[in-house]
């Protein structure tokens, strides 16, 4: 388990939607591990539950499979080479001073603006498909640019499950198969409470006895349990963990998601390289690890926590109407995130503009692989820098 997920983790470009297609041929088609049943029952789980939806999904094979040890194998196999690649980033970039290293810096940002342009394209068409789920989008996007920046994500999301509970109910019953688990019910509550533990005791302790290890590990973890949607909708999050603390500069933070997007694996790697660029910081490394451990684990605790009780959860006419709620103004809160930060603090002149155009229009209109436009990009903002 560990060797295939590894293999899958150095070989998996194009985000999580890609992730899945490299999934269903490896593990359903050429070892057949899984019915494409179980498989599709996974996905759509994972897609209900905050977390990266891709290592969630390779987690919960690995459980299907070989119990905990391979979930766990699973999990480490697929996240570890982007981790790696990142915190040799974040170790790294600090070297690239100087007019080519900053242009270089400032291609990976503009990269970045074009990334989540396509990402807010591509989830409205599945997350906010009509025009009841896009009023809830747009609301969000009001919402998220208009309160507090601190609780402006908790406020749109916790407004759009309640919308979805009022607007968005349908007497649709989907066909589903059930997936054959290695956990009891009791494991499914104990990874429940710890989910909830880590969520309230961390930031109390950090708050009254000052350490910073504990209140990096405890940003990153309420980042990822608060990121529904998975992928680029955990920009504004991390952003609110780390850059309004002070801890990470802006322009570090979005070259580094910028970068990011040229790299296998999952996308919550990013993490990784702002732990290790947390400032001030005894251990770049240990604080990296940190910030990985921080953001996957509650989402690999969510999936632990329902997968028992699963098949009855996915009756439920409630949860159905208010996933549909969040999943809506999870496109809002992207859409928010691109204007602010991302534009905002990119776009300074008519030639970003037209280089974040044509990164765009390369990943919408001609698919073009987005590490070929990230290294595309870069090199080009550095020649018309130096021009």
């Amino acid at each position: 388990m560990l060797l295939v997920f590894l293999q899958l983790g150095c070989t998996s470009f194009g985000g999580p939607i890609a992730h899945l297609g490299y999934f269903q041929k490896e593990i359903v088609e050429r070892r057949q591990w899984c019915s494409e049943g179980v498989l599709a029952e996974i996905i759509a789980l994972a897609q209900s539950l905050p977390g990266p939806a891709s290592s969630q999904v390779g987690f919960a094979l690995g459980i299907v499979r070989a119990g905990w040890p391979g979930g766990l194998a699973a999990w480490v196999g697929f996240t570890l080479p982007s981790a790696l690649l990142m915190l040799a980033f974040a170790y790294g970039h600090s070297f690239l001073a100087g007019g080519w290293g900053n242009g270089l810096l400032h291609g990976l940002q503009l990269v970045a603006v074009a990334v989540v342009a396509q990402a807010v394209m591509t989830m409205r068409k599945s997350l906010a498909p009509d025009c009841l789920r896009m009023a809830i989008a747009i609301t969000a996007t009001g919402v998220t640019l208009s309160t507090p920046q601190k609780s402006a994500t908790l406020i749109a999301i916790a407004a759009g499950a309640m919308a979805g509970l009022l607007f968005c109910r349908s007497e649709e019953h989907d066909k589903h198969e059930p997936v054959g688990l290695r956990l009891s019910n009791a494991a499914g509550g104990a990874a429940a409470a710890i989910f909830v533990l880590l969520l309230v005791l961390p930031p109390l302790i950090a708050h009254y006895h000052a350490n910073l290890g504990l209140a990096v590990f405890s940003s990153f973890y309420r980042s990822g349990a608060l990121v529904f949607g998975g992928g680029h909708v955990v920009l504004p999050l991390l952003e609110d963990a780390v850059v309004a603390r002070g801890w990470v500069t802006q322009q570090s933070f979005l070259a580094g998601y910028g970068a990011a997007q040229a790299l296998p694996g999952p996308l919550f790697s990013f993490a990784a390289y702002l732990g290790a660029e947390v400032r001030p910081t005894p251990s770049p490394f240990l604080y990296g690890v940190l910030g990985l451990v921080g953001i996957f684990t509650p989402g690999l605790l969510a999936m632990t926590a329902v997968l028992p009780f699963w098949s009855t959860l996915r009756e439920s006419g409630s949860i159905k109407a208010a996933l549909r709620g969040i999943n809506a103004s999870v496109v809002g809160v992207l859409i928010a995130a691109l204007f602010q930060p991302l534009w905002t603090s990119t776009i300074h002149s008519a030639i970003d503009f037209w280089i974040a155009l044509v990164a765009f229009s390369l990943l919408v209109l001609r698919k073009v692989q987005p590490w070929i436009v990230v290294l595309g990009t870069a090199v080009a903002y550095m020649i018309i820098k130096f021009l």
